[in-house]
């Protein structure tokens, strides 16, 4: 996973690679910005890169990650319950990740402090399995519980020798202030369709079916490669148009009967709002020069359903959620 391989992040992969080049690397980034657009891709390079073993180039405190040696595959080589990496110094954490038998918890709501403890404050007592130094990896922090976030912090204010971390999130407003303050912000921007349509075309699909789908993406790849999905594209359309008609009928009847049809696949549901979302914003573009207020209207009700998906994301009641997000789309005039 070289930083090659990343497109469209010119100016987040060149802060890394410059901090690489000169070995000022910050024991803590945080990787902001939308969902699909390269964040984890980024953060797997960077710890390939931490953990390699071959010798970097002249004048360079470390290379950019070989690809080839052993640490650098096995950063990237997941094993399969849980899906972590095979390399001992390169550590996930993740809500509901790791198995009860393993932190002592199942995490429904939140990130637990029993996590932090046991899979980063026990390793980071130790040095690194292998020498060279040890990544952690944090994917949506910003559902740490405020234990767990207070834990995390405590080991961010006292930076060990070798020791990094990453924090990937498309919400880092709500993370505490004073883990913002210690992590150094790395942001990610939206794709554009032009790169959207190749990364799907290097992926198989057709060329208009590409186009379609990246129009519609809203600057993720993620989306676009689900949008280009023809067995999940008729019910997200449904969805879609269902939710339209909710917004414009006389009463909020088909709301609630939408509420109560939802998706019981919360990633599902998750990426029929995305399709909504993706809809209001293609919807603004095209009406930003001719009606500029009506470009805005479909700009609030694409922040509206962003709130849905966050919604969802904190295990809210999909039913309460998806009527409550169509009666907000109404009120919006």
């Amino acid at each position: 996973m070289p930083f090659s391989d990343i497109l469209g992040q010119d100016a987040a992969v060149g802060t890394l690679r410059r901090a690489l080049a000169t070995g000022r690397i910050h024991h803590a980034y945080r990787f902001e910005g939308p969902p699909g657009v390269g964040k984890e891709m980024a953060a797997f390079a960077l710890a390939q890169a931490l953990v390699c073993t071959e010798a970097p180039p002249p004048g360079h405190a470390f290379g950019t990650g070989c690809g080839a040696c052993s640490a650098c595959k096995r950063a990237v080589t997941f094993s399969a319950n849980p899906a972590v990496p095979l390399h001992p110094d390169v550590i996930v954490v993740e809500r509901g990740l790791y198995p009860r038998e393993i932190i002592g918890k199942n995490e429904v709501q939140s990130l637990s402090i029993e996590q932090i403890r046991r899979v980063v404050m026990e390793r980071t007592s130790l040095p690194p399995h292998e020498g060279r130094a040890r990544v952690f990896l944090l994917r949506r922090p910003e559902e740490m519980s405020v234990e767990a976030a207070n834990a995390l912090l405590k080991t961010l204010e006292e930076p060990l020798s070798r020791t990094y971390f990453i924090l990937l999130t498309d919400r880092g407003s709500e993370l505490l202030d004073t883990i913002r303050s210690r992590t150094q912000l790395v942001r990610f921007a939206p794709l554009s369709e032009a790169i959207l349509e190749r990364i799907l075309v290097q992926r198989g699909v057709a060329q208009d079916e590409a186009k379609a789908a990246a129009e519609l993406a809203a600057g993720s790849a993620s989306l676009a490669l689900a949008l280009a999905n023809p067995e999940a594209s008729k019910g997200r359309k449904a969805f879609v148009d269902a939710v339209l008609a909710a917004v414009k009928a006389k009463d909020m009847v088909p709301a609630m009967e939408l509420a109560e049809a939802r998706e019981r696949d919360k990633g599902e549901l998750s990426e029929r709002l995305a399709a909504l979302a993706a809809t209001f914003a293609r919807l603004a573009r095209e009406k930003a020069a001719e009606n500029p207020d009506e470009a805005a209207r479909h700009a609030e009700r694409y922040a509206l359903v962003l709130q849905a998906m966050r919604e969802i994301d904190r295990n809210a009641s999909p039913a309460l959620v998806l009527e409550a997000m169509v009666a907000r789309l109404r009120r919006v005039a």
